[in-house]
This record gives C-alpha cells, structure tokens and sequence, in this order.
C-alpha cells in the first residue's frame, strides 16, 4: 500500500494511493457515516492496521456507486491534482546516515566508518513533493543527497538486527540537502542539514510488504533532467537492519521516526568541476517500487 498526507483548505489529510488517484479517507469515512479521529498523515493511517486499509480499498474498488460518490464529493481525485506533504506531517526525529555507500566513500577518498555516522536533521527542515528547497543567505554551496528513508511503524528500543524489520512502517524517498561550506568548517553538522526545507521527503509511505527486502533498489537523481546519482541501496555500507539495531540502543525510536540511510556517490561536491544547486533548478529523485521525489529550487521567500 501506499500511505500519504496531502494538502487541504481546511489542514492536513491522510489518502491512499489506488492507481492514479488518491482516496481522502477521512472523507470516505465522513460520507459512510463514521465518525473518529482526523486523519492526517500516513501514520495515522498505519496506526489503524492492514486489515482495516485494505478493507477500504476493497470496498471502493468493487463497489462502483461508492466510487462515483466519492469521485463526485471530491473524495477521490486524480494524483496530478493533490498536493502532497510529506508522508508523515510531524515526526518526532529525523535521523540520518553519513558515509553509507561505498562507492561514496571511495569518491571522497575516504576510509568506510566502523560503525554508523549518525546525525539529526531538524524536523523544521521537512518538506513534501513539490514544495521549493530555499537557498540560505549564509551558504553558497547546497548540495543534493538522494536517500532511501525507512519510517519506523512501532516503538523500538535495543532491539536486535534480526528483528529489526518488525519494526519498520514502511519506506520513503529524503533528499538530505546539505550545505557543504557550513559542514567543512564548523566540524558538526546540525546546521549544515538541517536548515529550512533541507528535508524534501516524499511522496508516500510504501508499506514494508510491498518491498520486503529494501537492499536491491535502484536509486537515480537528476537535477534539471541531467544525471548526477545512480546506483543501487546493495552499496549501502550498513543495511536497513543493523543501523536499526545500532541506532535504537538505548535511544528509543518512536512511531513515525524517520531514518534516512545515507547516499550514493555522485553528489556536487565531489564532482569535476563542482555542482551546487541555484535558483530555477528542479531535483528529481527516484527509487525502485516507491516513485519520484521533485522539488524547485527557489531563494528565501
């Protein structure tokens, strides 16, 4: 299943993606009679179980007088006409990967870690597709990063690699943009990946058995439709279960939890000459059996 949250007139929606169209649920339950909970995110939807989903899916899929109710009362639109947020609206952190591809570490030069290099990325900083990535005043060098992130679906705290998938949610795309010349030279990198919209995140929440092993997908990013990254999540240094483990020793991951798991070689800064994102560019990521992550690249508001 694919999980969302789009943008309405009245605050944020959770939807399911079904084709080319996406169900507002919390509609469909309005016009069913139910009453609940506002539905906001694709977390709120996980919450309430597979079975309760695909009962949904199965009713608007075989019962056709419900369909055209719901296409005529707008609870049913096509993709092309919803503005989506990011899969999860609030969470609670946002951990993120340095150093995870191999071939990464080779373009740098540098020796892969031991252990996994992990570092936060402000919650401020989220965006969903098509929403603009802002140039700061103080960096001129902002990067791309293209990223397999894994949303946590239930509380995890010291938990082994071999169980480690249980508690995935599912999976999403994250563009950790970066800005290079604060990252060399304050020697941290809270600022450098975490300033407003450095957090392009999107478009869905692909639930965890839709791809049950997620170290064979092939993952590509381009800026202004040139090729700048292509490769494949089996260059990850540390798979999706270890940096679980090692992230959630005494450190509790909490639903909704985002862990973007690093990016493959190919970024601007170690490209002859080097490449930085300017006003007018337009990023576009894509990842196997998940989808596309676009966003323009605008300066402050």
């Amino acid at each position: 299943m694919k999980l969302l949250s789009m943008k309405s007139a009245d605050g944020d929606r959770a939807g399911i993606l079904l084709g080319e169209e996406v169900l507002d649920v919390s509609e469909l339950l309005r016009i069913e009679g139910s009453s609940g909970e506002r539905l906001r995110d694709a977390l709120d939807l996980y919450r309430r179980g597979e079975r309760w989903l695909l009962s949904i899916i199965e009713r608007v899929g075989t019962d056709r007088a419900l369909a055209e109710k719901l296409k005529g009362a707008g609870a049913i639109k096509p993709l092309s006409e919803v503005a989506l947020n990011p899969p999860v609206v609030n969470p609670g952190k946002i951990l993120a990967v340095g150093l995870n591809y191999a071939a990464h570490a080779a373009e740098q030069n540098a020796k892969p870690p031991d252990t996994p290099l992990i570092f936060s990325k402000c919650t401020t900083a989220l965006i969903g597709p098509g929403d603009p990535i802002r140039l700061p005043r103080i960096s001129d060098m902002i990067d791309y990063e293209a990223e397999l992130a894994v949303i946590i679906g239930s509380e995890a705290r010291s938990v082994s690699a071999d169980r480690a998938l249980e508690y995935v949610a599912g999976y999403t795309i994250m563009n950790d943009v970066t800005a290079r010349d604060l990252q060399r030279r304050e020697r941290q990198w809270a600022r450098a990946k975490g300033l407003d919209t450095f957090a392009p995140c999107g478009p869905w929440l692909v639930t965890k058995d839709e791809i049950p092993d997620p170290h064979g997908l092939d993952l590509e990013l381009e800026v202004n439709g040139e090729a700048r990254q292509n490769s494949n999540t089996s260059d990850l240094i540390f798979k999706v279960p270890q940096l679980i483990e090692f992230i959630s020793q005494d450190l509790t991951l909490k639903p909704g939890d985002i862990i973007s798991t690093g990016t493959p070689s190919g970024v601007g800064v170690y490209r002859q000459p080097q490449t930085f994102l300017k006003e007018g560019d337009r990023v576009r990521i894509r990842i196997d059996r998940i989808g596309t992550l676009e966003n323009p690249v605008a300066g402050l508001r």
